[in-house]
């Protein structure tokens, strides 16, 4: 009995699979998720605990960012298995009271989930049982337009997220979708992308030939190609 619970509690979702559906009051009212975000990019994440200074660091980066989400088209949904008294209490008192990095004043508008059942944590694999068995783990999920789960990236909980990286992980998703392309290692735009070898992932040989000089080949697997920042910006931003 034991063994099947824990295998229901790290049970979640893969890459390329729908997003569990739920419903679920937050902050911000009733979510009714996917359905509710239809046509936007999302980013689902996890934390282990309000009132909790590493989760605190996180919620006011994340706020602090949300103007530029918001131009890639993409909502932000935050959750814990806290309450919504809780999450209330708290949000108010990182407004209120916080100060750090230069950021203050900081006011969380995106919605904080209420999942004191774990119901939504559970769909999702967010709690681990050998990290913590009550508190979820910094999970973080991309999810398309289409509601398909494209990117998932877990921390422990003593670790707070890089917030450069998971932006930058969302341009890159919407790029490589925009571009037909692929981003090589500390892609960002305005570096060349990789672009299939001809007639592969439908791919025409045009795009490889001589007669576009954008494109560079190391060898006949890894060819770039040059797309500028402005370029890049223009597609994904908005869309």
């Amino acid at each position: 009995m034991e063994e099947t619970r824990e295998k229901e509690f790290v049970a979640m979702p893969r890459i390329g699979d729908k997003a569990p559906s739920f419903t679920a009051k937050s902050t911000q009212g009733v979510i009714n998720f996917p359905e509710d975000y239809k046509g936007h990019w999302v980013i689902l994440f996890s934390h282990p605990a309000d009132f909790t200074p590493v989760c605190t660091s996180e919620f006011m980066t994340f706020a602090n960012m949300e103007k530029q989400y918001e131009e890639a088209n993409c909502k932000l949904i935050g959750l814990s298995v806290d309450g919504l008294y809780s999450h209330i209490a708290w949000l108010r008192t990182i407004k209120d009271k916080i100060e750090y990095k230069g950021m203050k004043n900081i006011e969380v508008k995106f919605p904080l989930i209420d999942d004191v059942s774990m119901n939504v944590a559970n769909k999702y694999g967010m709690i681990q049982p050998g990290e913590a068995a009550t508190q979820a783990v910094r999970a973080v999920f991309y999810i398309d337009p289409e509601g398909t789960i494209r990117t998932i990236i877990y921390y422990p909980l003593s670790i707070g997220r890089n917030f450069d990286e998971l932006y930058r992980v969302l341009i890159a998703l919407k790029t490589t979708d925009e571009f037909a392309c692929a981003a090589p290692a500390d892609w960002r735009p305005g570096d060349e992308v990789i672009v299939p070898p001809a007639g592969s992932c439908g791919v025409a040989e045009q795009r490889m030939s001589a007669s576009d000089p954008g494109v560079t080949c190391h060898d006949w697997f890894f060819c770039t190609k040059k797309l500028s920042k402005e370029e890049v910006l223009k597609k994904v931003l908005k869309k």
